[in-house]
């Protein structure tokens, strides 16, 4: 059966009133399916390891947000229901080449881009993405891909309002995951790289590689950084403030 993407998203609040911008800019040649159209929405990226609070940040984001008036939309990685299923499928089996992960990742981002993201930035919402490329992309480079080819794959991507990436030092990653009860995941320590026998010893190289990556795209891409260390109020406090600085709103 084919698949029946919406022709919007829908709201969680009352309808956006659309007060259109200029085409949205890419990275390089957009997407046919961006067109000419004005877009009226606003793109928010929220970057980060795996316990860096990302997920419970969106979520308090959402309500403030929503509190405020605005209909918001949510992104992820692993979300289009195209393909989610398959890429978890395929890393469970660990046997996955590393240029065949990172085209079933693209493939799921752009999915998402076409049927989810443009429709409603073109509506007028408040895209909150829960990481973007920049994480697909570093994990590409510390896999060994060329940056050319890594920076062309994702060149039709749209280029957010802001960035934010959640900082947290490796460490201190560890011991939340096993505060959650959770175990190292598999890919998350970089087990596919041979960087260490031991899980916990090849977590914290593969994340302090993620983070020298995210350090060089961070001069490039003008991410804004947030020590999250801290605990979730003040991180909180500081992502409202510069959202709202955006939107006008008073955090």
């Amino acid at each position: 059966m084919a698949r029946k993407h919406p022709a919007s998203a829908t709201p969680h609040t009352r309808a956006p009133k659309p007060n259109a911008r200029p085409v949205h800019p890419v990275f390089g040649v957009p997407l046919p399916e961006l067109g000419d159209s004005k877009i009226a929405g606003r793109l928010f990226v929220v970057e980060g390891p795996d316990g860096s609070g990302r997920s419970t940040h969106i979520r308090l984001l959402s309500e403030w947000l929503e509190t405020n008036g605005h209909a918001v939309k949510h992104m992820g990685l692993r979300r289009s229901p195209l393909l989610a299923e398959d890429i978890e499928q395929a890393k469970q089996s660990n046997v996955l080449t590393h240029t065949t992960m990172s085209l079933f990742y693209a493939t799921d981002f752009f999915d998402q881009l076409v049927h989810e993201i443009i429709p409603a930035l073109r509506a007028g919402y408040i895209v909150l993405a829960d990481r973007y490329i920049y994480t697909l992309m570093a994990r590409d480079l510390v896999r060994g891909a060329e940056p050319e080819w890594t920076r062309n794959l994702y060149s039709p991507a749209l280029v957010p309002d802001a960035v934010y990436y959640l900082q947290v030092e490796p460490r201190r990653l560890v011991l939340r995951t096993f505060e959650k009860g959770a175990t190292l995941d598999y890919w998350e320590s970089g087990m596919d790289l041979g960087l260490s026998r031991d899980m916990f010893e090849s977590f914290l190289a593969y994340q302090t590689m993620l983070q020298r990556e995210f350090a060089q795209m961070q001069h490039r891409h003008s991410f804004e950084i947030i020590d999250a260390n801290r605990g979730i109020s003040p991180v909180q406090s500081d992502l409202r403030a510069r959202l709202g600085a955006m939107l006008k709103l008073d955090a």
